[in-house]
């Protein structure tokens, strides 16, 4: 038990480096780091594969990530439209609660139908965790492009005068 924990946490370790890598290196780069976060989800996968985990095996895992970080992007950036680094905290905090409970509801929904289907689930902490972590790069990915898009349909909008 401890050396499957101990791959867990490597595992974890490895991949969190590659992404705090990867989101310092492209920190001011907006329309590049939304599609970086997807890429980064795959490499998740990547680990699943390695460690021959089923991608549907943790299928509720992976959405619950995407429901919070995905619309944790948003919260977060409304925050800190509104209100600073505080209000991005805030958003942060306040969304990260929201979609956390949200989240729960489709993974646990999820469990039910792959336990009602029997589906064989074997969940580990190394399976787990890198469901949620694919999950959040992938929601992160989708909620920053999202955003990115917005902000630049907003400044196309308003330098064609179109609102006066």
């Amino acid at each position: 038990m401890r050396k499957k924990f101990v791959k867990a946490l490597t595992s974890f370790i490895i991949l969190g480096l590659i992404v705090v890598g990867v989101s310092v290196f492209l920190i001011f780069e907006e329309e590049l780091i939304g599609p970086a976060y997807i890429l980064l989800g795959f490499l998740g996968v990547g680990f699943l594969k390695i460690f021959k985990i089923n991608l549907n095996e943790v299928m509720p895992d992976v959405v619950f990530g995407m429901i919070d970080n995905g619309v944790l992007i948003f919260t977060a950036v409304l925050g800190g439209i509104f209100a600073g680094v505080a209000g991005a905290v805030l958003g942060g905090a306040a969304g990260n609660t929201i979609t956390d409970g949200i989240g729960g509801l489709f993974e646990g929904r999820m469990a039910e139908k792959l336990k009602m289907n029997k589906t064989e689930i074997n969940r580990t902490s190394l399976s787990t965790m890198l469901g949620k972590m694919v999950g959040c790069l992938w929601g992160a990915g989708i909620g920053l492009i999202l955003v990115w898009g917005i902000k630049i349909t907003g400044k196309i909008i308003s330098t064609t005068n179109i609102f006066g």
